[in-house]
């Protein structure tokens, strides 16, 4: 993968710096743990599976170090274009990286195997998550449960909603990271735009407020992005479903649900942005964009 010209600052005598990616299976806490590490809320987080469609990239930047985190979607057998398009970037991802951290849910009653072929052949780490949910007395069969279906080069026990054990994961992370100087300018935090997250907050809401069929045929396109002087933002977004049925959820009676959705997606673009916006929402159906290509490239998934 290579950065974009742009002048990273000079790096300090033993400087480490490299690509790593945050992998597992859905719901195990790679969104959770991204932003903790980074210190910031870039990618959305609610406690449904597949929340994550899209590859993120966000940096850590410190005198002696840069971690280049890429946070992918969950891993599962494919059911639609969308669900390839999400695979294709998780497996680039992984083929990008100097390093994996691959994530488990700790709390479960067996490891979730999904995914664990992309560690093959290739330095990787094991982060255990959601620990502080785990008896003291399972924690080490846990991990020898683990070890036994993966070549991990070390297991980091973690809880990422707690921030326990960040310190240790992120030391034993630098140390594997190879020489180099920074790629990214220090104050440079992910390469995705604003429009990108404002997208994302949208969506994020609707998978909190909504019942479980409407979130997962969602999808949200930032339509106008437009920057005012002495006046609130303009954002025009655009939500697409695949029924009219759920059209009509979504919107609600006279219209309360899609307003409800609004003010909660305002405050937190807002609360991102660090400015007062204002945000329109249009509803469209479209019955089969996860399988069409046109729909998912314009979305920005690769096909």
């Amino acid at each position: 993968m290579n950065p974009p010209l742009l002048m990273p600052e000079a790096a300090t005598e033993g400087h480490r710096c490299g690509y790593v990616a945050l992998a597992g299976a859905p719901n195990v806490g790679k969104s959770t743990l991204l932003n903790a590490l980074v210190g910031q809320k870039l990618s959305i987080v609610t406690r449904k599976p597949q929340t994550t469609r899209h590859r993120i990239l966000a940096m850590l930047t410190e005198d002696d170090h840069q971690i280049i985190f890429l946070d992918t979607p969950g891993i599962v057998t494919p059911r639609y274009g969308l669900h390839k398009a999400m695979m294709h970037a998780a497996s680039n991802a992984v083929g990008d990286a100097d390093l994996l951290v691959f994530i488990a849910d700790a709390s479960r009653s067996a490891p979730d195997a999904a995914g664990i072929d992309m560690i093959r052949d290739r330095p990787a780490l094991l982060a255990l998550n959601k620990m502080d949910l785990v008896r003291q007395p399972d924690a080490l069969p846990l991990a020898e449960a683990w070890l036994a279906l993966g070549d991990f080069d070390e297991v980091v026990p973690i809880s990422a909603r707690k921030k326990t054990n960040l310190d240790i994961l992120l030391k034993t992370i630098r140390q594997r990271l190879p020489l180099g100087p920074p790629l990214y300018p220090r104050n440079m935090i992910t390469d995705r735009p604003e429009r990108f997250f404002v997208a994302e907050i949208v969506r994020e809401k609707i998978f909190n407020l909504y019942r479980q069929e409407i979130p997962y045929s969602t999808e949200v396109r930032i339509v106008r992005f437009e920057e005012r002087k002495n006046e609130k933002d303009f954002i025009s977004a655009e939500i697409v479903l695949t029924a009219d049925t759920q059209k009509g959820i979504l919107i609600g009676k006279k219209g309360q649900a899609l307003k409800r959705l609004g003010t909660a997606a305002r405050k937190d673009i807002e609360a991102f942005l660090d400015r007062p916006v204002y945000l329109d929402l249009h509803v469209k159906v479209r019955s089969d964009w996860r399988n069409r290509a046109t729909f998912l490239r314009s979305f920005g998934y690769r096909t």
